[in-house]
Formats: structure tokens, sequence, C-alpha cells
């Protein structure tokens, strides 16, 4: 990927001055958002090739944030990075944010050194075998070839629980991304293909013969999703997590991209401040105060992107329904503090 001198230009300003606010003041000069994502993870982050367009969850973060901090979701530049390379593009400031199914690990805090934003999907580490290979559970794969993506966690929970098993001829390969990762295992190059198990669904819904593929009861370990900035910038990863916040709330408010204009005139106080009719939580910020009113417009809310992208309609229909994806009052975990 070609770096252009204004993007050198940021890296550098970045790296000299370090001051709390920078990120924001670089993206609003720039007057586009750099956003890392994925475009090999179908329902998350994809290029449609029928449309042309990036779609996903994740792709709808990236334009919400586009929307919240300039005020026009098209304002974004989607650059594309792997389970390998998203670290590293945050950190030499190709990118001011990334959401691209990323699982919340200490290490990622402490060593690599980003902040993560609020968790926006709950899943887990899952394997997917053909069917033809008889196999129904996940202690049957004993000396099997696993694949997943280069640079996951997964890589770990998959050697954790080769040796829990005992298993000695098991064996690991790792290939750059998804599609990849897919086409090496439906090639037969690996026995059974690990990755998320909302990625799992995507690959089978999406391959050409969607019955051929057999995804395992087993969940190896949790994979909560959330979106991370670098740190040292306190002021731009409180702006990113009350983005993603807003988008929870205006779910649980009711508030959505088909009554928005009515719901700027409620007399109810809580849903005022929310969308920035009255207080001034934006504005603190330093971007728009009826920055969530711009998002929802513009977007949707957080139940209207799921939908969009993994609800019943698609392909993949992830159901929240009785999961943590969903609304806390409806027994999930998706929750946004009080905006009192």
């Amino acid at each position: 990927m070609r770096i252009g001198l204004p993007l050198l230009f940021a890296a550098f300003f970045l790296m000299v001055t370090g001051s709390q606010g920078a990120t924001l003041d670089l993206v609003v000069r720039r007057g586009l958002l750099n956003c890392g994502t994925d475009n090999t993870n179908p329902g998350f982050g994809y290029l449609n090739t029928r449309t042309g367009q990036m779609e996903g969850l994740d792709v709808d973060f990236c334009r919400a944030a586009a929307a919240a901090v300039l005020g026009d979701s098209q304002k974004v530049n989607f650059i594309v990075v792997t389970d390998k390379s998203r670290f590293t593009a945050l950190q030499t400031h190709q990118v001011d944010v990334v959401f691209a199914h990323t699982t919340i690990e200490p290490e990622r805090e402490s060593a690599v050194g980003v902040d993560f934003l609020p968790i926006n999907f709950y899943d887990g580490t899952g394997i997917m075998v053909k069917v033809s290979s008889k196999v129904t559970k996940f202690d049957e794969l004993e000396g099997a070839t696993f694949c997943t993506t280069q640079g996951s966690g997964i890589e770990a929970t998959l050697a954790s629980a080769i040796s829990r098993m005992g298993w000695r001829k098991s064996t690991v390969l790792t290939y750059e991304n998804l599609e990849r990762l897919f086409i090496a295992f439906n090639a037969g190059r690996c026995d059974a293909m690990s990755t998320d198990r909302s990625a799992l669904v995507s690959w089978k819904a999406n391959s050409a013969r969607p019955a051929d593929f057999k995804i395992l009861g087993e969940t190896l370990d949790k994979s909560p999703f959330a979106g991370f900035v670098n740190q040292g910038d306190p002021r731009w990863r409180n702006i990113l997590r009350w983005i993603v916040f807003g988008l929870f709330q205006a779910e649980e408010s009711g508030v959505t991209s088909v009554n928005i204009v009515e719901r700027l005139k409620t007399a109810d106080p809580f849903v005022q401040r929310v969308l920035g009719v009255t207080g001034s939580v934006g504005r603190d910020f330093g971007i728009a105060n009826d920055f969530v009113a711009k998002m929802v417009a513009q977007v949707g809310n957080y139940g209207e992107i799921y939908d969009r992208n993994l609800g019943e309609k698609t392909s993949y229909f992830l159901e929240r329904k009785g999961t943590p994806n969903a609304q806390w009052k409806d027994g999930g975990l998706i929750y946004s503090p009080d905006w009192k």
C-alpha cells in the first residue's frame, strides 16, 4: 500500500507532538477518517464485488465514526488490514481507528499498546469441517490439520486446545486472510477451519455448496470484538468510546434513522441530551453536539446496523435474541452507560 505525503506528514505530526487531541485535529484537518477494516469477512468487513462497495458491521462503525466526527458518513477512507497487519497499521498511523473483528486481549493493551473501545459484538472461536469427513465433534479431530489466519489469537487457542487434548500429531497452518483461509480449507489443505463462529457462518453461507460444510457445536473460547485506537490520546479514545455508546443508546431509546427527525422534537430530557438538543456532551469532546443524531440519521442505530449486516434478512442470520448481542433490557450485554 502506498502512503501519500499527507499521511506521512500526519504520522510525523503525531509522533512529534504526542499531544492529547492530536488525532482529532488531524482527522478534522484532513477532512477524512482513515478507518482500518477487513475486506474478506462477510457481515463484518467485506468488499461486495457486485456493487464495488464495502459493507458489514465493522464498515458501518467506520461510517458512523465519520458521521460523528466530520458530519458525513461518506468521509471515510477504508484501509484494508489483516489480522497480522491491523496493529502495525495503527501504530504507523496509516489509520486513525480500527474496526476489524478484533478480540479484546490483555497483551494487546499491555504489550501492543492499543486502547480498546466498547465491545460491539460477542463471539467465540469455532471449528468448521466438511460434512464428508463424518466428524461431528471436536474430540474426533485428533491428528487433524487445522487452519486459521496469521496473527490472530486463534493460533494460541488452537495450540492450547491441542495440548489440552494431548494430541501430538495435530498441526496448525496459517493464512493471510479469511479468503485464503477458506480457499485452503475447501481445497483440502487442512481438515478443519478455525476462526470466529460468525466468520464461519458467513463463509459457509456464501460458499457455492453450503450443505457441504458443518460448524461443530463446541466453542473453544470467548471472542468479544471491539474497535481500537492508539494509546496516548485519551481525548480521541473517549470520543470513539461514546460514538459506540451513542449507537447503543439510540437503539435503547428507540431512536432510528426512520424517526430521527421526529425524535429531535421530543420533550424527553434524556433523549434530548443523547441527541444533543440540550447539554454539551459533543461540544465537550470537540465534535458536533448532535453527533449521535448525525450517526443515526446517516447510518442507523446499533440494532439497524446489526440487522442490515447480520440479521434475519441476511444469509447469515446471527440471532440476537437470547444471546449476549441483545440489548441489556432483553437479557444481553449491549449496554451504554447513563447519559445524565
